[in-house]
């Protein structure tokens, strides 16, 4: 892209880098259960993610890209009660890229997702990370696209031995984090032994993902929420943030 760039006082024209967004839609088993912007690379592991961190469905039977049309087509035999309710026409879904879905009833009534239901999952896991493996994690999650940008987020995901199972980017940090998991069930990983690194902030709906996953380890770079940290704790997830360097937060 053509830009000015400014030093000093002194400007020049640049050709600089900018990050590609389109709408990508999702559909699990014939209904639309998104439609979200999202940087076009890896779209079967998109759909095959967000169906799974949503808790939309327990496993994929299927999943298909048809790259004319950005359109995700995933099946399953497993869906859950959050999938009726979107079948139902009783849900409405998010349309930019900080993901999640909220829920309305029939009479329009909004309820937060950040009520104080009970946790859908609580992850029961004994996976032990070495100190250096959180060190290494903290570099592994600097993309060199978000390097090059500075206008996309990247997660990574660990095998327990601080091997790298899947690198994914994107414009919206949630979608990164379906993508990874999305890699990691359509190539029989099990999340449970994972850790996930991450650039993005930890709000409740990043760790909701990663709850419905069933990814007991975060690591972020960045800051999380109270509601976020909150369901951390209520869920059994161990969250680590601003990690940088040899120093992170518990």
């Amino acid at each position: 892209m053509n830009a000015v760039k400014v030093t000093g006082g002194e400007s020049e024209s640049i050709k600089d880098l900018s990050a590609l967004e389109n709408q990508v839609t999702i559909l699990l088993n014939g209904v639309v259960v998104t439609a979200q912007v999202a940087t076009i690379s890896n779209l079967d592991e998109l759909g095959a993610g967000y169906v799974i961190t949503e808790g939309l469905c327990k496993d994929i039977k299927s999943v298909k890209t048809d790259a004319g049309t950005n359109t995700v087509y995933v099946t399953s035999d497993t869906v859950t009660e959050n999938f009726t309710k979107i079948k139902d026409k009783t849900a409405a879904t998010q349309t930019g890229t900080s993901g999640g879905i909220e829920y309305t009833d029939a009479k329009g009534s909004e309820k937060s997702a950040l009520s104080d239901a009970p946790v859908s999952r609580v992850i029961d896991s004994d996976i032990d990370i070495e100190i250096e493996n959180i060190y290494r994690a903290t570099k592994e999650i600097i993309s060199d696209l978000w390097t090059k940008t500075g206008g996309v987020h990247c997660s990574v995901l660990f095998r327990e031995g601080g091997e790298i199972a899947a690198v994914m980017t994107d414009v919206g940090r949630h979608n990164t984090v379906d993508k990874v998991v999305g890699s990691a069930i359509l190539n029989g990983i099990d999340l449970s032994r994972c850790f996930l690194g991450c650039t993005g902030r930890q709000p409740y709906g990043m760790v909701k993902k990663c709850m419905n996953a069933g990814i007991p380890i975060i690591i972020s770079k960045a800051a999380s929420t109270a509601d976020g940290i909150r369901l951390a704790r209520k869920s059994g997830i161990t969250l680590i943030c601003f990690a940088r360097g040899e120093r992170f937060t518990i």
